[in-house]
Parts: C-alpha cells; structure tokens; sequence
C-alpha cells in the first residue's frame, strides 16, 4: 500500500509541488495577523470590583464597602480565589475565575451581585464599579500629556475628557488609566461664621447644591400642527451658575445663595497618588489598558495610527508624548527569537551540507524548515497562540529535520550500495523502507512533549503554548517528509552521486574506530565509567537549585519604595523628587517616572507613603556603572540607602512586577501570607516572619506590606449629649464630611463632566482641636453647639491596609531573592520561619510566589512524564517485539539527562521549567537515535549475523546518521544557548540542557550501546 501511495505521489509531482506553494502562501497570509507578544499573558481569569470613598479610613473602609462586597461574591459559579485590599478611601475586591470560564460570563455575574452588594452598604454617595475587561498584563503603553502654562488640574480633565474617550475608540483599547495631577470641582469653601449666621447646616448646603443642578422632561405636546418637546433645565453650566444657587429664601424674602456662605472656585477633589518624573515635579499621564485577548502588536500599531488624530483635537500648545510602550520589549525578544531560529537554520544547513556532502541533499532536507515553521505559526494563529519568547523559543530546526535526513540519508546509502539502479524505483523503495521507523520515531518525540499539556494554571499558560507549538512544527514536519520529500528527492539528486564519509565524518570516525574497539575489550571498565558519570551528576543535580523561569532583562527597572504610612502626599513626592535626581545621575538611567499612591483605576490600590519608579535604561552597550542589569541594580539599591535611608526599596521589572503580583498579589518573588483576625497580632507576627527570613543568605526587599500604623482624628458620636442637644446624628456626620469635601451631583461643562465639592476652610480644620470647634446647628435652628460637645474627638493610631484573602484577614511580608536560587532560599527560609515564629491558635501561614509554580509544575510532570515514558516504552517493546531491546534504548536517557546537568552546572544555572522542558526535548532525540542503532542492529541479525558482530557493525554504520541527527540537533540550539541579546536568559536553560545531554546521549548510544547490546542479547541467546 506504502508502495502505491509512493508512486502515485511522484507521478503528480506537479500537483504536489503546486499544492506546496499554495500551502505555504496560504500559511504566510495567515501567519500575518498572527499576535505578537514578549512573554505569554499569564493573567488568571479576574473581574476587579473597586470603590472609592476618599473620606474613610481604612477599616471603616474594610467594614462598611470590603466586606459586604466580599460576602455579596460568595458562591459564584467557577469562582477559585477571593481577594481584597482595603486603604484609606479605597476598596478592591479581586474575584478570581477558573481558566475553563467565560469571562463575560464571569462579568455578568460579579455585576448582579454588586447590585445585591450596594444595598448592603451604607455609605451614601458611593460607587461600586467593576474594572475594565482587561488583563494583568494589559499595560501596553503609557504616555504623558504637557501644556506650557496650564495647570496639573487643567491638563488632567484635558486627559479625562479628550484623549481618553478617543483613545478607548481605538480597537483593543479597553480603558486608560489616568493618573497625576487632580480631578477639576466646582468648589465651595464654606465659612462657619457665615453658616451660623444664616442658621444653615452643613447637610442643607449639600441637598442644596444638588436640588439645584438637574433637568426634568416635560415630554411633548402639539401645537399648530408641530409636535414641541417639553424641557425644564436647571442645570449648572458655570462657576457662576455654582454661586448662584439658592441655599434658602428667608421670611423676609431675601436669598441666601451659595456665594453667599463661602468661596466659589475650581478646586481639586481630594488625591489620592501624584505621578513626578525625573526629579522636575509632577506630571499628569495615562495608561493604555489593552482588552482581554487583544494583540499587543496589532492594538500598539492602531494607537499609532490614532496618535495624530488624537493630537489634533488638543488644545494649542498641549501635547501627547508616549515615554513607555510594550513594543521596545516586544521587538527586542522578538527580534531574539528571529535571531536565534535564522542562525540556528543556517548552522543546520551548513551542518548538513558537512555530514552529507551534497549541497543539493542539504537544501532538500532544509527546505521542511520554513514549511514546519509557517504551519506552525498557522496553527498558533489558529488556536489563539502568540508569538512570544516562549511558544517560538523551544522550536528547534534539527529535530525539525530529523525525519527529512533519515530518508535522503537512506536514499544516498542505497544510491551507494546500488549505483546502476533506476533512481526512481530507489526513492520509491527507500522511502518506504523508512516510512514506518521515521514515523515512529517523530511519533515518540512528539509523546515526550504531551505531559507539558497537562500543565495548570500560570505554568500551563506559559508552558502550554510551547509544548503545542513544537507538536504542530513536528507534525508539519512529519507530513512534508512523506508527502515533499520523496518528491524533491526524486527532482533534484538524480544526478548526486554518494562521496562516502565527508571530512568531517571520516575526522570524527577515526577516533571513534579505535574507542568502540577499546570499549569491546574493556566492558567493565566502560560500564564502571558510565556509572560513575550518572553517579557524579546524581550528586550535581541535588546542588542545583531551583526557580521557576530565569528572570528577563527587559530593559526597564522598577523599584518600588515605602515610606512611613503616616507621612503626607507633599512629603513623599519631596523625597520622590529627590530620589528620581538621584536615579538620574547614573549614566545608563534615560529617564524616570514615579507613580505615587492609586490611580484613576485602582488596579493596585497603594497608599500615599508607596511609589513605584519605573527606570527606563539605555542600551547595555552603553553602560559604566555595571555591565549586568544585577550590578546596576546593586549600585542603585546601594546608593538610594545610603542618600535616603528613609525608606525601604524593592527592585524589580515592569513585566516581572505584574506578574509576581499576579502569581501571589505583591510584587516580589516571594509572598509569605499570615492568616488570622486581629490586626495588631498579625503585624506583631509579620515583624517576626521579616526578622526571620532576613536572615537568611539571599535575602532581599524583606517587609510587611502595609506594616506601621497611620493618625487618626476621629469623632466618636455621643448620642446621648446629642440628643439632649437637640442636634441631628446626620447633621454630625455631615460637618464631619465636609473637613475633607462632600463631592455632590456633577456638572457638565463643554465635552466634561465635573464634580461638585462642598467643603470647609482647610485653615479651619487644621487640628483634632479645631475639628472639635467645628460648630453643628441643632434641629430647632435655635443655634448650634461645638463637636466636641456631641462627639469624642480624639487622636488615635490604625491600620494604613488591610489585606483579606478567603474573605480572613492576612498580612504579606514580602521578600525578593538575589546571589541564590529561588528553591533552596526558599526551603531554608521556611525551616527558619516555623523554627522562630510560633503561631497562635487560630492563625495560619502560606508561601506563596513563584517556587510555588515551580512545584506544582514538577507535581504534575512526576506523575504524567513517567506515564508517557511508560507508553513510549510499550510502542517500542511492541515495534522491537521484545523488552530488552526497548529496555537498552531506555539506558540512554538518564545517560542524556547526565549530560543536561553538567551543563547546567558548568554555566551556573539552576533548574527551571525552561531547563525541564529542554530534557523532555532531549529525552526525543535520545531515544531517536537509540532506535537508529537498535533497528539497525536488529535488521543485521536477521540476516544471520551474530549478536556482539551485530552490535559493533551496526554503530559503524549508523555512526554518519546518528551523528548527523545529533549534530544538527545541538547546533539547532547552540544561537539560544550562547545568546546575549533581550529575552535570552530565558531560553539559555534549555538550549544548555539539550546540547550538553547530546554529548553524552551521543556517545552513549555510540560508544557504550553497543557493548550493552552484545553482553545482554548474547546472555539473551545463551538462555
């Protein structure tokens, strides 16, 4: 049947070659409108529901708004995690979904509960809203917005109310985040001397301002024939439409208006962060939020096509200048990627061209390259794959062209044994000698990637994607060496005569004559050897360590600093402000962008005393401070302690920050929870868990987040005292509200929407004293009494956040590690903790970050890969039709895997998935080139040939194939494994892992096999 399909295949070559060039234009049309990525999104499936309520403090804010939404998002179908965050004025519930959810449908259902949610809250003039559908890694871009001689003020409602809204019409766009500056009121400075004298309270200034900025429709009615529509319009429109508003209408007739009780003017609603750059003050900037399943390539592209449009609906002299965009790091990884699969195409086709030695023959087996490759880019297009440093990054040309050289390799040996046969039968027959081996070999490769699909949650989003890239480049590959090969074959080697062993193969063939030799009289001592090696790297594999994935230098730093909690915006943006000069002063720095506080969308709701600076460096060529990104960010650290040790610094990286604080919600490597419910326990708790894991050596960035405590002026309510003073509870509440501004019904002005603010003079509540003169008209409008008169004012201490997980209480102490891999500093630091820090009753730890990934990586692998190698095991019991055999092809893998750990130990590296997943790929060409020699061997004795001559006549034979393949696989890796360009570090690993494991694969297959062969199947034959 193989026979027929061969031949009728190259009798339509015309057909097949036609049908090739359609595939392929086909494939480049698709492979266009692929996505393009640095890394793969990671995000879990979130919906964030935020609240902001600027005058609470934190756990009014966690009792009053967290809580109730918290219960209201309980017993959500596919719901795995429930988070929060609770500050000063801020509230954010993070309702996390399993990955086999819609996340519409997820929105749809956290958006009815938050209707169930408001009822249960009962801080008045709230909004719960839900954010964009957007994910954690949706970032993309970030740009700033200046205009000489305008105001932070003006040039933020500029931003609100011109670019975003064009913005979010740009496909991909889900949402910009604004941050800096203040959001524009129309202000009432109320005096109290002022209110007393018009027997007004607090509260009627409020519902007055709000009575009177609204419109009513009257509907319609006819007249002479014309249908007129029917409007009341009492709409603000102005500042002085704002003064004009009528409080109250005496009995005499007079009117007292809003102008009337205070100072009428613009002022700015009550901040909550602050954005500086490059130590000259504050900007106001925005950040692009891309939508959930967008490309990032394609959406950064429609923004740059949208920028000009957006530009020219701006005011004269304001301007939009993007500082930070995805895209830098994305075409440098990208660009990685290319790099590294260009030269490692060219490598293998020189290599083979060496082995071969015959250029036409090379080009033949070269040419599956760009046909694997762009079916596979077509199937990553398909299933929703990007391209990334990860999916493209493991795909490796020589194993690519395995199946491709084992058939041309074939038809030039029996070109050379049969010279004066007909080229078109040879072909035929040869092709089909192979087709069942070859098939099963790229079928075995292939198996030995399955157990990565098993991979779950953030590990399974990152590895998942490489694992099907790698199987749709195999079996394009597959399917063009039966269908293109024999075709090619037969039009371009008729005329190749076969040269034997190249020079590199008769160079490398000599020594190898005279080692197999040595090996056949010297058994024990080769086995003795093998041993050892397995043994040594036994040894080496347990000192290696562990992390998740190397880190990758994106070109930008992060660092995030905290200061006291109790200190004020103006006082953190002094000493952000000078750390950002200080950042400036080295070289490599190009520029630096602080984020103070929350933003406009509080995706990571951060108190006044916390910045995040994001550093923006030069190219590495240009550098002096330090040649590596680790000593730049030593000399860094160093200096900001030494110049302002008033604060504590975490480094990091914009993308590894977003995604540490997706895998363990802070933004360091390591996140290790207390769970309890009493809040002083748990900082006193946090405290001994930082001193603990300080001292340990790796240790770095150690702290509680949100440790310390902030001032309080609050006013306790004496119901007593205030019904025996005829004074309203409400009317306490509502002075009490108006220290930091009541902000009521919105005015629109133009294309914006500006709030309303009722406040006191700042200059009257400047104390917890002066807050207690503050003067509450009774009900019966027959004066007023003082605060303090029916309230408790007083000073007291309390918590700056309160973090909740599982709807309990937690504290975080977070912790970075450097010098030392992730995996034993985080075993040692565990011992330490439980050692040193007893818990009480009632109170739970959990480590959290990325060793976390780790270990749940290798829980699954250590169950699935052995199932997989069991199967693998079965196909070759089943294709050799006996164990032993299967059982010697098996020797080479934890042979191969000898080699894999030396290499890793030579360069210093420790374990990662990145470096798993280059010994599952190497575990494919072991037990390739296994079966190689193994079938040949077995073919040999059947005809008639003894076991030991066999064995030592087959590894001559099969040395050029099994070289080749070998060669070819290796130096498809070696650009990733020596690489230096962005995005490298991650692939070094793997590349590292599959060249050193060839070597010793190699030679065992070659070398020791086939002594293991002749001893066990002689032993085989004599029972």
């Amino acid at each position: 049947m193989a026979r027929r399909y061969l031949e009728a295949l190259l009798r339509a070559r015309v057909l097949v070659l036609g049908g090739l060039g359609l595939l392929l234009a086909a494939g480049i049309m698709v492979v266009l409108g692929l996505p393009v990525e640095a890394v793969p999104d990671i995000s879990p499936k979130q919906v964030l529901v935020s609240v902001v309520a600027p005058g609470l403090a934190t756990e009014e804010v966690e009792k009053l708004i967290t809580f109730p939404v918290e219960a209201s998002m309980t017993g959500i179908p596919g719901m795995t995690d429930l988070r929060s965050v609770s500050r000063g004025g801020v509230s954010v519930v993070y309702v996390q979904f399993a990955d086999d959810t819609d996340i519409n449908l997820d929105r749809t259902r956290v958006n009815e509960r938050i209707q169930q949610a408001r009822a249960s809250i009962s801080v008045p003039g709230i909004t719960v809203g839900m954010g964009p559908l957007a994910t954690g890694m949706g970032e993309i871009m970030q740009f700033q917005i200046r205009g000489a001689g305008r105001s932070l003020m003006e040039l933020n409602r500029i931003m609100n109310w011109t670019v975003v809204p064009q913005m979010r019409l740009v496909p991909g766009v889900v949402d910009v985040n604004v941050n800096g500056g203040a959001e524009e009121t129309y202000e009432v400075t109320l005096e109290q001397a002022r209110l007393i004298a018009a027997s007004l309270s607090v509260g009627e200034v409020y519902r007055a301002v709000d009575a009177n900025n609204a419109a009513s429709g009257g509907g319609w009615i006819t007249h002479h024939a014309e249908q007129q529509s029917v409007v009341g319009r009492g709409l603000v429109g102005s500042l002085a439409d704002f003064g004009n508003i009528a409080v109250r209408t005496n009995a005499d007739g007079s009117v007292v208006r809003l102008r009337d009780l205070g100072r009428i003017a613009t002022g700015a609603r009550t901040r909550l962060g602050a954005v500086t750059r490059d130590g000259r003050g504050e900007i106001v900037i925005g950040v692009v939020m891309m939508q959930s399943g967008a490309s990032s390539d394609a959406t950064l592209a429609a923004i740059n096509r949208a920028l000009p449009g957006i530009r020219q609906a701006l005011p004269a002299g304001v301007t939009l200048e993007p500082y930070y965009t995805r895209a830098t790091l994305t075409g440098q990884t990208i660009a990685t990627v290319r790099d590294n699969l260009l030269m490692g195409a060219v490598l293998v086709a020189g290599v083979l061209v060496v082995v071969i030695g015959s250029w036409q023959a090379a080009l033949v087996i070269a040419s599956v390259i760009p046909v694997a490759l762009v079916c596979a880019m077509a199937g990553m297009r398909q299933f929703g794959i990007s391209a990334n440093l990860l999916s493209l990054g493991a795909i490796d040309f020589g194993m690519i062209v395995d199946g491709s050289l084992v058939v041309i390799e074939h038809v030039l040996s029996r070109r050379g044994e049969e010279p004066e046969a007909e080229f078109i039968p040879l072909v035929i027959s040869s092709v089909q000698q192979v087709m069942r081996p070859v098939g099963f070999a790229i079928l075995v490769i292939i198996m030995v990637y399955l157990p990565i699909l098993t991979l779950q949650g953030i590990e399974g989003h990152m590895f998942r994607p490489m694992a099907q890239t790698v199987i749709m480049a195999l079996l394009a590959s597959l399917a063009y060496c039966f269908v293109c090969v024999p075709v090619l074959a037969a039009l371009a080697l008729g005329r190749v005569r076969p040269v034997g062993d190249t020079r590199l193969i008769a160079f490398l063939r000599r020594p190898y004559a005279r080692m197999v030799t040595w090996g056949e009289g010297h058994p024990r001592i080769l086995f003795g050897g093998t041993l050892a090696v397995l043994v040594v790297s036994a040894g080496l594999a347990t000192r290696l360590g562990g992390e998740f994935i190397p880190q990758l230098d994106e070109g930008a730093l992060t660092v995030t600093t905290t200061r006291l909690p109790s200190a004020s915006l103006d006082t953190v943006l002094a000493s952000v402000t000078r750390q950002e000069q200080i950042l400036r002063r080295f070289p490599e720095v190009r520029s630096v962008v602080s984020n103070t506080g929350t933003s406009a969308i509080p995706t990571d709701p951060m108190g006044v005393n916390e910045t995040d600076s994001f550093i923006f460096l030069n190219p590495p060529s240009t550098w002096k401070t330090a040649r590596t990104q680790a000593g730049l960010v030593a000399a860094m650290d160093d200096t900001l302690r030494r110049e302002l040790p008033d604060a504590l610094y975490s480094w990091s990286q914009p993308v590894q920050m977003r995604m540490d604080d997706l895998l363990s919600g802070v933004r360091t490597q390591i996140a290790v929870s207390i769970f309890g419910d009493d809040l002083s326990t748990l900082a006193d708790l946090g405290d001994r868990v930082v001193a603990a894991i300080s001292a340990v050596r790796g240790a770095a960035d150690v702290a509680a987040a949100g440790d310390g405590t902030v001032p309080l002026i609050v006013a306790d309510i004496d119901r007593t005292q205030a019904a025996s003073r005829d004074v309203a509870v409400q009317d306490i509440l509502d002075t009490v509200e108006a220290v930091g501004g009541h902000i009521g019904r919105p005015v629109i002005v133009g294309n914006a929407i500006i709030g309303t603010q009722v406040r006191l003079d700042p200059r009257n509540v400047a104390s917890a004293a002066a807050i207690g003169n503050l003067q509450v008209r009774r009900m019966d409008g027959q004066g007023s009494v003082m605060l303090s008169q029916v309230a408790h004012v007083h000073e007291v201490d309390g918590p700056p956040r309160i973090s909740r997980d599982g709807v309990r209480r937690r504290m975080v102490v977070q912790a970075n590690v450097r010098g030392r891999d992730l995996a034993s500093f985080v075993a040692e630091a565990q011992a330490r903790v439980a050692h040193d820090v007893r818990l009480p009753s009632g109170y739970t730890t959990q480590w959290d970050g990325q060793f976390r990934n780790l270990q749940s990586a290798m829980r699954r692998l250590e169950i699935v890969l052995p199932v997989a190698l069991g199967l693998i095991f079965v196909l070759l019991v089943v294709a050799f039709g006996a164990v032993r055999p299967a059982l010697l092809v098996f020797v080479n893998l934890p042979v191969a895997a000898t080699g894999g750990v030396m290499a890793l130990t030579a360069r210093g590296m420790p374990f990662s998935i990145s470096a798993g997943i280059g010994f599952i790929a190497l575990f494919g060409v072991a037990i390739l080139n296994g079966v190689v020699l193994v079938s040949e061997i077995a073919a040999l004795r059947a005809r008639g040939m003894a076991v030991a001559q066999a064995a030592f006549v087959a590894a001559k034979s099969r040395f050029r194939p099994v070289m080749a393949t070998a060669l070819v696989a290796s130096l498809g890796f070696f650009p990733m494994a020596f690489s230096q360009s962005a995005g490298a570090e991650v692939e070094r690993p793997l590349a590292s892992v599959v060249i050193g494991g060839l070597v010793t694969s190699t030679l065992l297959t070659l070398l020791v096999l086939p002594t293991l062969y002749a001893r066990v199947m002689r032993e085989k034959v004599q029972d």
